[in-house]
């Protein structure tokens, strides 16, 4: 299983592009029909779409991921959403020979179905709310309360999620930290992604809450992205004005409630891992210090967006 630790917060808050799902197969809130994979080492997904139209989309090119590097692309897959007729010519869905045996990697979040490739690397499907409304609003967008069907490929260990609580700004708030990494390297990108602009490196956080003044139930309170170098991240709960274009433009939280969820896409074409975790109660002078120490440990003393956040 993924190493996913609770350990002891704020970045900009930002607004989530479509651009960031490297893995996002297009359609949302498809009924999930199968998955299949080669031996040459390529995947066929199949679906209905939203309108009952059956799709078969061939999927390869890409594995694991590459670390952080402007001059080098990050891996990316290729689409054929014809099934393979546009690459191999008509009907090789049909004639598409599954040989991937029965999943037996990590346990993984909202996984939808999985696999283990002839080369031992293996296939996932997960399905998640990633465009929810931030500040606790319910969707008011289709695309907001609409689920999206991530696949990911990978071989190896899974990008490692480290989240901890805390208290900020001496002791009157509270937050969370952490970073993420993979096979020892930090995740982040150069450039925070919009409707205008991408990075394939960049990964957003996104941060849940679970009744809190926003109502009962889970609610998204915000998305940030990691940090250059360190991969690291920090966030307050603290009241916030919806961003533009949202139902109201009245401040909303503070939003931490009675547990907190962070999630977050693994960089290239690794898949998504969550942590969760309890909000802190009554303030505790043992644990803050313990905070401390760990916050030095994951996002360090030189990342000056946290720095008030320790």
């Amino acid at each position: 299983m993924a190493r996913i630790l609770l350990i002891g917060l704020v970045a900009f808050a930002v607004f989530v592009s479509p651009a960031a799902a490297t893995e996002f197969l297009g359609d949302r809130d498809v009924s999930f029909l199968s998955l299949k994979v080669n031996a040459r080492g390529e995947a066929l997904v199949s679906y209905r779409n939203a309108s009952k139209v059956r799709r078969d989309v061939l999927i390869w090119g890409a594995v694991n991921a590459h670390a952080p590097d402007p001059g080098r692309p990050q891996v990316k897959f290729r689409f054929d959403y014809t099934g393979g007729t546009h690459t191999h010519g008509s009907g090789y869905a049909r004639s598409f020979r599954d040989k991937c045996r029965a999943y037996d990697g990590p346990r993984l979040v909202m996984f939808v179905a999985g696999c283990k490739a002839p080369d031992g690397s293996y296939w996932a499907l997960q399905r998640w709310q990633r465009l929810a409304p931030m500040r606790g609003f319910d969707p008011f967008l289709p695309e907001q309360k609409a689920l999206e069907l991530h696949v990911s490929h990978w071989s190896g260990p899974l990008p490692v999620l480290e989240v901890s609580p805390n208290w900020t700004y001496g002791a009157s708030l509270q937050g969370l930290f952490g970073r993420v990494t993979y096979r020892d390297q930090a995740v982040y990108g150069f450039r925070t992604p919009s409707a205008t602009r991408r990075d394939p490196y960049a990964r957003f956080v996104y941060i849940d809450t679970f009744n809190s003044v926003y109502g009962p139930g889970w609610k998204r309170d915000t998305a940030i992205v990691t940090h250059q170098r360190n991969g690291a991240f920090c966030y307050s709960f603290v009241a916030q004005v919806p961003p533009p274009g949202y139902p109201s433009t009245e401040p909303r939280g503070p939003g931490n409630g009675e547990r907190h969820r962070v999630t977050v896409m693994g960089p290239g074409v690794t898949p998504i891992v969550q942590w969760e975790g309890e909000g802190l109660h009554r303030y505790d002078r043992a644990s803050d210090q313990a905070f401390n120490r760990l916050f030095d440990q994951l996002v360090g003393p030189d990342d000056r967006v946290c720095a008030r956040e320790r």
